[in-house]
């Protein structure tokens, strides 16, 4: 129970759902962890529960900014960063291409894209002078087989899919290594958006297209996640990992 002992780890919208399912995991595995999420008071608690080994940051990860005072509050605290989780995401609700209005495409491409590139041009240095690290987006199956109603919110995770195949090139001379999640959809607070509203019907229809029958858990994800992060995976660079009980398939 000592995967990560060692090692600092950063992850964004760590508040609920799939980051919770992280930052609780990784610190049973050993590693002191940085919860941050918009939500300051979600990521309290989260940290809170974590115990000593956590702290938690309210982080705006559009913002560079804030990203800037999140990764000073890192180093602040714990005096390096081993592991970057890029895990906060931002939808529209599912429906017509046509009806989602330019403020949420632009914030779904700030949240979803742009905070890898902001997170990149914080943590990269760190990382080179350190000797190594890994950086770990949360993707998506909706990068890799979309779904109708969903199209600006796929193409931003195939957008971050595409990056981290790029980056892991990029950073391998560095010792830095690159991977993502694609996990299916799974009981988080974004379900209802992905699906357009929240019925036992609209469920079943999810399920249905899941060959193991059931959503993904922040446990599923966590466990993927900690796997890339350990140095079981040290020779892994450049996957998007499907977490999705062979949606993919």
């Amino acid at each position: 129970m000592a995967r990560l002992k060692g090692k600092v780890a950063v992850i964004t919208g760590a508040a609920s759902g799939f980051g919770e399912g992280m930052a609780k995991r990784f610190a049973e595995e050993g590693a002191m962890v940085v919860v941050a999420d918009l939500n300051a008071k979600g990521a309290e608690r989260v940290a809170g529960e974590i115990g000593e080994a956590a702290i938690a940051v309210q982080t705006d990860v559009s913002q560079r900014s804030e990203f800037d005072e999140l990764v000073g509050m890192a180093m602040g605290n714990f005096g390096r960063i081993d592991v970057m989780v890029n895990n906060a995401g931002y939808t529209h609700r599912n429906g017509d291409m046509l009806g989602v209005e330019e403020e949420v495409f632009d914030l779904i491409t700030a949240v979803n894209m742009k905070a890898i590139y902001h997170a990149a041009r914080t943590v990269v240095p760190i990382m080179e002078a350190q000797g190594g690290g890994s950086i770990i987006t949360t993707a998506s199956t909706a990068g890799l087989r979309p779904r109708p109603g969903l199209t600006w919110y796929n193409a931003s995770k195939g957008w971050a899919i595409t990056a981290t195949k790029s980056m892991a090139v990029e950073l391998a001379p560095k010792n830095i290594r690159v991977n993502c999640l694609c996990p299916v959809a799974g009981e988080t607070g974004m379900l209802a958006q992905f699906m357009g509203e929240d019925t036992p019907e609209l469920r079943a229809k999810f399920r249905a297209s899941i060959p193991l029958g059931r959503l993904s858990t922040p446990l599923d994800i966590a466990n993927a996640a900690l796997w890339l992060a350990s140095d079981e995976a040290a020779f892994i660079t450049g996957v998007a990992l499907e977490v999705d009980g062979g949606r993919c398939i």
